[in-house]
């Protein structure tokens, strides 16, 4: 059994400083983009399922609340939290429209969507992306290596290199902590005296 837990630690650990050395100049860009994002009065829209849905949560109660550092709060909501809104547009439409019909009426120019897949294949995750594009929203994709179809859809993409959910997963919610650090830093650390 210890081999099998140390095995798992070694492999998220792994996984994890590949797709950091792969993605650091990235990651600091897109901590721009959404600092500016926020600057600029606009928000952050996220989304997912399943797992993806409750880091889609997560991340958006970091930035609405605090992550670090004792600030104001941050534009961000997750999709996925409205039971009422999700079970009446799957019901009325179809679970495919959940996320896009909710983008459609709340997403505005300037905001930034955060896309959530594992796999890359979810198709409400998809077409959301697809308004996104059509209502010129900047939009961040994290998905897993067989995730390119929806990588390419979004302005910038962060694909974690392994097959494996929890794999993807665990680098995703670190991913969306160095995002929050690192927001927070560009906006609410106080100059330092020359």
């Amino acid at each position: 059994m210890k081999e099998k837990i140390l095995k798992a630690f070694e492999e998220s650990i792994s996984v994890k400083d590949k797709f950091v050395k792969d993605n650091i100049d990235a990651i600091v860009e897109v901590s721009k983009v959404i600092a500016d994002t926020f600057n600029d009065g606009k928000k952050l829209i996220l989304f997912g399922n399943g797992g993806s849905a409750t880091d889609a949560s997560h991340i958006a109660a970091e930035f609405v609340n605090r992550f670090k550092k004792e600030r104001p709060s941050l534009p961000a909501i997750a999709l996925n939290t409205d039971m009422a809104i999700i079970t009446a547009i799957a019901n009325d439409y179809d679970y495919s429209d959940i996320f896009a019909k909710q983008l459609k009426a709340i997403g505005s120019e300037g905001d930034i969507v955060l896309a959530i897949s594992t796999s890359g294949s979810a198709a409400n995750v998809l077409k959301a992306m697809d308004v996104a594009r059509k209502k010129k929203l900047r939009s961040i994709a994290f998905t897993g290596a067989k995730g390119e179809k929806f990588a390419s859809k979004a302005t910038y993409a962060f694909i974690v290199p392994s097959d494996n959910t929890p794999r993807i997963q665990e680098t995703h919610i670190t991913l969306g902590h160095v995002l929050c650090q690192m927001v927070e830093e560009i906006l609410f650390e106080a100059p330092r005296k020359k």
